[in-house]
């Protein structure tokens, strides 16, 4: 039973872990906006946007002008007789303007839409697209490289696809459990991941860097910190990446006992390191999970000290997370802490 000041606490450190990734995400000048775009899909919604928004002002500024020409030039005043004033009724001009005019602007609107719809579903695939599987968890993201043989999560790396060389990243959308979306501002419109289900989409970014998005339909309680980073690399970093993940987790001797204490507890049962026993599906592919710069799919940095306060009380970070307690002593999350740490 949780007792008052447990309660407290983990809505404490759920706020604390929520306010240290927005102050972070603020200070890097990296806050996720549909004003940058940086890939094609991206540019095409934008400037349909500036379509739309060029429109509804105009529409808002000749109605809130004829509006207030009517507030200042046909106010009450004292003068006026205290009579009815003249009715006008049944005018068709007036009647046509009011309903053919909206009605152009709606079929406008929509045909503008439908086109940009249709070409980015319609884009044609080239010969070296990169593919990828992204899966949504309560509250994680997985993503896998067929083509590599890669698992990796929350942290998706791509190539960086130029006009002389197209690479674009076509990807696999579905769910484990209940409904996610996936959105990136700066490199796409939002897809929705469905159970049982597959959507997909493609990003073509046109610079490297790191471009932040986030699950953007509710899916419970920790909805809000199910966030992702995309990595757009070069081809070279691209390579090196991709490289580096296809090695299996290391071994080092060192660290045999929290490998042991890993592999002996419930953690392997939900986690998977390549070249141990460890195959779990449930939890993230840890075989590299020191290349990450977050845990938890965003909710904290990276660090050691993050990383043993995680495994020991994850309800602290992020509450309604499935991982749970493995009410390990100090010597334990000491030695699982430190064999976690090799795998780089």
């Amino acid at each position: 039973m949780q007792t008052k000041r447990e309660g407290r606490l983990i809505r404490f450190g759920s706020a604390a872990a929520w306010l240290s990734v927005t102050t972070a995400l603020m200070a890097q000048g990296t806050t996720p906006s549909t004003l940058a775009p940086a890939s094609s899909s991206a540019h095409q919604i934008f400037d349909l946007s500036l379509f739309v928004i060029a429109i509804t002002g105009g529409i808002f500024l000749v109605v809130g002008g004829l509006l207030t020409i009517a507030l200042v030039r046909f106010r009450a005043r004292k003068s006026d007789p205290l009579t009815e004033p003249a009715q006008i009724y049944g005018s068709t001009q007036i009647e046509l303007a009011w309903t053919v005019i909206p009605g152009l602007i709606v079929v406008v609107l929509f045909l503008a839409t439908a086109r940009i719809i249709f070409a980015i579903q319609d884009a044609p695939r080239p010969a070296a697209a990169v593919d990828v599987t992204a899966i949504g968890h309560q509250f994680w993201w997985e993503f896998r490289y067929p083509k590599y043989g890669v698992v990796a999560a929350n942290e998706l790396h791509i190539p960086v696809s130029s006009d002389a060389a197209p690479k674009p990243t076509f990807l696999k959308l579905t769910s484990a459990d209940v409904n996610h979306s996936f959105w990136v501002p700066q490199l796409a419109g939002k897809t929705d991941l469905i159970a049982n289900h597959v959507n997909t989409m493609w990003i073509d970014p046109k610079a490297a860097g790191l471009y932040l998005g986030q699950c953007a339909q509710f899916c419970g309680s920790q909805h809000a910190m199910m966030l992702l980073r995309v990595y757009v690399d070069s081809p070279e970093q691209f390579d090196a990446w991709i490289k580096n993940q296809q090695q299996p987790g290391r071994k080092e001797t060192q660290v045999a006992a929290g490998r042991k204490v890993f592999e002996t507890q419930a953690c392997m049962n939900c986690h998977a390191v390549s070249g141990t026993v460890a195959t779990g599906r449930f939890g993230p592919d840890l075989t590299h999970l020191m290349s990450r710069a977050t845990l938890a799919s965003g909710a904290m940095d990276n660090t050691p000290q993050n990383l043993r306060q995680w495994i020991k009380a994850p309800e602290m970070f992020k509450r309604g997370a499935l991982m749970p307690a493995m009410q390990l002593n100090d010597e334990q999350l000491d030695q699982v802490t430190a064999y976690l740490e090799t795998l780089k």
